[in-house]
């Protein structure tokens, strides 16, 4: 409840569960995700232009214009995305019953998705120029693993092993070329590191997350988060979502395009 002014005004903020953060996730993620595949591949083919090409189709068509532009607000849309999947990660971690089996079906999945990724991001099968977020999301848990391993360790030696636990995840989120691997390796290492001082958590998260400019405003949903973890569709329905997404997208465009 917060109260404001000398009239006492009262309201009470949400509650939301971690089913309502996943599902905001999904959604703005395939928003983004459309605007991607569907929108810079399909209606507008970037990949057939060069960069000057482009801006001279830009000024010439005006259709094109308004496209490229309803492209770009639904890829900064999912940028929304991104802190929550790395919220729900660590919460995730601290509340599973086996790391060992929450690891495997995150990299069972990252593998599986990795085909409908390429195709939808690339247009074709197989594209080593990048990965699904799915990997950066297994390269987070086993950061956020290490992190929690050596929690007990105070003082300087403490924060150099994690600096290097931290460093070691990015180089790794970079050598495999994960989709948005730094932001959600920052992220979920903050969300790990600070995960009882709610100030410095939202406040680094939050500045993080400018990476992608309408990052901090999941962290609302962040604040008002219950701490309820009922699940109202099964948990791999979530994971399924992922690859069926990429998948049903690219074959969109294929199709029509």
């Amino acid at each position: 409840m917060v109260q404001t002014g000398r009239r006492n005004i009262h309201w009470n903020l949400p509650a939301i569960s971690a089913d309502g953060l996943k599902n905001f996730a999904c959604v703005v993620m395939l928003i983004q995700t459309i605007g991607i595949a569907v929108i810079e591949h399909g209606v507008i083919q970037l990949e057939n232009y060069t960069q000057q090409e482009l801006s001279l189709a830009l000024a010439e068509d005006a259709d094109l214009m308004v496209m490229a532009g309803v492209g770009s607000v639904m890829q900064l849309i999912g940028g929304m995305a991104l802190p929550l999947f790395a919220f729900l990660l660590v919460e995730g971690f601290r509340h599973t019953s086996s790391y060992r089996k929450y690891l495997l079906s995150l990299l069972l999945f990252a593998v599986i998705s990795e085909v409908p990724y390429d195709m939808a991001m690339s247009r074709s099968c197989l594209d080593f120029s990048s990965q699904n977020a799915m990997f950066a999301l297994v390269i987070c848990l086993l950061l956020v693993y290490f992190l929690h391993m050596v929690e007990g360790m105070k003082g300087v030696p403490g924060i150099l092993v994690r600096l290097v636990l931290v460093f070691g995840a990015v180089v790794w989120a970079a050598l495999f070329r994960t989709q948005y691997g730094l932001c959600l390796v920052l992220l979920a290492a903050v969300f790990e590191l600070f995960h009882d001082r709610p100030a410095p958590k939202m406040l680094l998260g939050i500045l993080i997350s400018l990476m992608y400019v309408t990052g901090p405003l999941a962290f609302y949903g962040i604040w008002c988060y219950s701490g309820e973890r009922k699940d109202r569709l099964p948990k791999y329905a979530y994971y399924v979502f992922y690859p069926l997404h990429l998948l049903v997208l690219a074959l969109i465009v294929r199709i029509f395009f």
